[in-house]
This record gives C-alpha cells, sequence and structure tokens, in this order.
C-alpha cells in the first residue's frame, strides 16, 4: 500500500475499524440510546442525561369480573459522564506512513487499551448492582453442571431467552472449556479443544474477557441483624432506584467500611436459622425455592453501637405486580453474607442483553481544533485532534471518546461461580 500523509481523517477512519473489530464483550450491551443524544428539542440538545422508563408490571385476573390496575412506571437516568482517550506523536520524519503500518504499530494497540478499559469499566459498573448470585465463591467454572446454574436462574426469574450473554474469567472460560472436549458431540468438541471456542451453551453465548473484575468482601463483623420488623416497601417508592433502605445492628461497633458496595447477602425471614426470605417469580408471583439475594449499592460503617443502615437491591416488596419476596424479615432477623470477608470473588456473569446500557455519542468539535475529525459507525464515534508543537517539531494527535453505561435491569442477569 502506498503511503499516504497522516491527516485527521486517516488516523480516525483506521482507529474505527479496528475499534469495531476490537470491541468484545461490549457489543453485548444495549446500544438503542445514541439516537437520543443526537435529537433536538425545539432547537436544543436533551443534554447529557436521558431518562429511561422501567416496565409496568401487572397481577393476573381471574374469572369475568373488571379488575383495574394502575400502571406504575419508574425511571432511572442514563448520563454520558465518561471521557475516555489515548495521546501519541510523531515526529515529522514519521508523518508519511503506510495505512497499513498506522494500523499495525499504533492504531491496534491504543485501540485495544481504550476497549479494556471500557469493558472492565462496564462489567466493573455492572456486577456491582447484580444481587443474583449462583454456585460457591471461589470455586472455577469447570464443568456443565457449574456452568448451567447460571441459566437456570436467569429461567427462575423469567429473562427472556433471547440474548443471552455470559463472561467468564480466563480460569473460568479454560475450565469449562476442558470439560467440553470429552464430550462425544464432534463439532462441539472440535471447537473447543481446536480453537479454544466454547459458543453458545445452554442458550447463552460465552465469551472469555481478561478485564472479568473480582470483587472483595468488605469486612463485615459482629453478628448483623435486621433492626425492626415490616421494612418493606410499595413498588411506588421504590420504582426509581430499584433500591431501599434496611436498617439493621449487631455490628462490630465503630467500624469503617463494614460492607461494600457490590457485597451479596440473604436474610432470615425471623431469627438466625430456619426458612429464608424467598424469591417469588416476578411473573406469577408464586414462592420459588430459591433464597432471595441483596446486593449493597453503597459502602456502609457502622457506628458506636454497631448499627448501620444499608442501601440494598432489590427492594423488599411483599405483594403486588412488582412483588419481590414472600415475606417480609422480622425484627431480629439474621444476614448472612456470601462469601468470605475481606476475600476476593471473580465476577462471571450471565446476563441478558437489556440488563446494562452503553452509549456511545459524537464529541463536539472545538471551534480552535483545527484539521480535527470526528468518525461515527455503527453506534460508535471517535474524535481525532491533531496538535503541532512546533519547538520540537512534533505532530500529537488526541483520540477521544465519550460515553455512559447504566445498569437498566438488574432482575435479568446473576453472577456465576463454580461448585
Amino acid at each position: 500500500m502506498s503511503n499516504t500523509t497522516l491527516t485527521a481523517d486517516v488516523v480516525a477512519k483506521a482507529a474505527l475499524a479496528i475499534l469495531d473489530n476490537e470491541l468484545g464483550v461490549v457489543k453485548t450491551f444495549h446500544r438503542a440510546y445514541e439516537d437520543e443524544f443526537s435529537n433536538q428539542v425545539n432547537g436544543y440538545k436533551i443534554g447529557d442525561t436521558l431518562s429511561i422508563r422501567r416496565p409496568a408490571d401487572f397481577t393476573i385476573r381471574t374469572g369475568a369480573t373488571l379488575s383495574t390496575q394502575d400502571v406504575i412506571e419508574g425511571k432511572t437516568t442514563l448520563t454520558i459522564d465518561q471521557q475516555i482517550g489515548v495521546d501519541f506523536q510523531f515526529t515529522s520524519s514519521d508523518l508519511t506512513l503506510k495505512v497499513s503500518d498506522l494500523a499495525e504499530r499504533i492504531m491496534k494497540p491504543a485501540m485495544s487499551t481504550i476497549t479494556n478499559y471500557m469493558a472492565y469499566d462496564c462489567l466493573n459498573t455492572m456486577y456491582k448492582r447484580i444481587y443474583n448470585w449462583v454456585g460457591t465463591p471461589g470455586q472455577t467454572v469447570n464443568s456443565f453442571a457449574d456452568f448451567a446454574l447460571a441459566p437456570q436462574r436467569l429461567d427462575t426469574m423469567a429473562v427472556p431467552m433471547d440474548a443471552r450473554h455470559s463472561v467468564l474469567s480466563p480460569a473460568d472460560h479454560w475450565g469449562l472449556l476442558g470439560s467440553q472436549t470429552a464430550l462425544y458431540i464432534q463439532d462441539a468438541a472440535r471447537g473447543a479443544y481446536r480453537n479454544g471456542e466454547l459458543g453458545t451453551i445452554g442458550g447463552v453465548e460465552t465469551r472469555m474477557n481478561q478485564m472479568t473484575p473480582t470483587h472483595t468482601v468488605g469486612p463485615l463483623g459482629g453478628t448483623p441483624l435486621v433492626n425492626g420488623g415490616s421494612q418493606n416497601v410499595t413498588y411506588d417508592t421504590a420504582k426509581n432506584t430499584w433500591t431501599q433502605s434496611l436498617i439493621t445492628d449487631g455490628w462490630t461497633a465503630a467500624a469503617a467500611a463494614r460492607v461494600k458496595e457490590g457485597d451479596v447477602f440473604t436474610l432470615y425471614a425471623s431469627g438466625t436459622s430456619g426458612a429464608k426470605v424467598k424469591m417469588v417469580n416476578p411473573r406469577t408471583k408464586q414462592v420459588t425455592d430459591v433464597d432471595q439475594q441483596f446486593v449493597v449499592t453503597a459502602d456502609g460503617s457502622s457506628d458506636g453501637s454497631g448499627n448501620l443502615t444499608l442501601t440494598i437491591s432489590p427492594p423488599i416488596i411483599t405483594s403486588g405486580p412488582h412483588q419481590t419476596v414472600n415475606v417480609a424479615p422480622a425484627d431480629n432477623a439474621g444476614l448472612v453474607f456470601v462469601g468470605t470477608a475481606s476475600t476476593g470473588y471473580v465476577q462471571n456473569m450471565a446476563y441478558h442483553k437489556n440488563t446494562m446500557a452503553l452509549a456511545v455519542v459524537p464529541m463536539e468539535m472545538p471551534a480552535a481544533a483545527y484539521g480535527g475529525h470526528r468518525e461515527s459507525y455503527k453506534g460508535i464515534s471517535v474524535r481525532v485532534i491533531p496538535i503541532y508543537d512546533g519547538t520540537n517539531d512534533i505532530s500529537k494527535w488526541r483520540l477521544d471518546m465519550l460515553y455512559g453505561r447504566k445498569v437498566i435491569d438488574p432482575r435479568l442477569a446473576t453472577r456465576l461461580s463454580g461448585s
């Protein structure tokens, strides 16, 4: 290929082509909101925040008698607040390159850095809002039975069968991969053994990601108990955040960061033994045999008396179309946390595409940015601006992306460990 004088549009096109091929797990998130940020109302853009409606839900009527229900829709927001980029430079002697050289030497490692960061940022944001966790923390996923716990939980939660994905750490990916090579399914075994591919298992498209995050459980301490019964709420009070406060006591007194954002726990219905608070099927509202799990959505520290008010998800809703549990925990019901205090666990996940929203929007081109260029393709946009350092005869380039990410429906996902 002949040499090409590098301009911003050449750099942007090369960067975008590589970025599209490198996205990987980022492509599995809901991507329908980019256009909303480009729309104008009365000549003005909507700004950096978009409201997203949470779907309404209903209870079934039996018999012929009319029984109307209020339609209550919650909402959440997606904010474009993440600006990332890479910056690089050429001397004048380097300024004329083959496009293939540019792609291989500079753009590929630059775009790999960006996509890896985006993947980690999105996955790290997502797992902290997911309250379902199947398997035993610390165990490797190394059998079909281990992996099947994830789609089984999605089925129990009435998650749609289409667009299901999973992301596994390298250890879990290769553990599961090794278990598949012995299967007497010729094509599947060939893909696993020769190419290191898992493909779709149990209706879930599986992929390995080196950026799969690790969660370290908080220090915990003491014997945490529910402080006061009847701490259930209505959907109307929790519809926008899908969280609530849970007043607890029994913690180690005056201890910083007893719980960490992302910690998961279950609740006894009463006392510290016996039956636990159970999950209900979100469609039929029938009680399941699954202990309802809750996730802590903000770090929390105990006071001098061992009291701690947690912010948790899902909210404890005991009736109505958005019911989450069969009963509210009684006063002095025990909390049981998943995993061991101060211990890190890799966060494999299985999820429906609509669990997480990602929007990458075109950045404004500053009026003073002479020679800059912005390129968009398939909902991905990059902006390239050249800056010349006349003192040192060096051409500097900045490449920027602007995006937002938000967990819009944590009911559609689960974390996954081996067993």
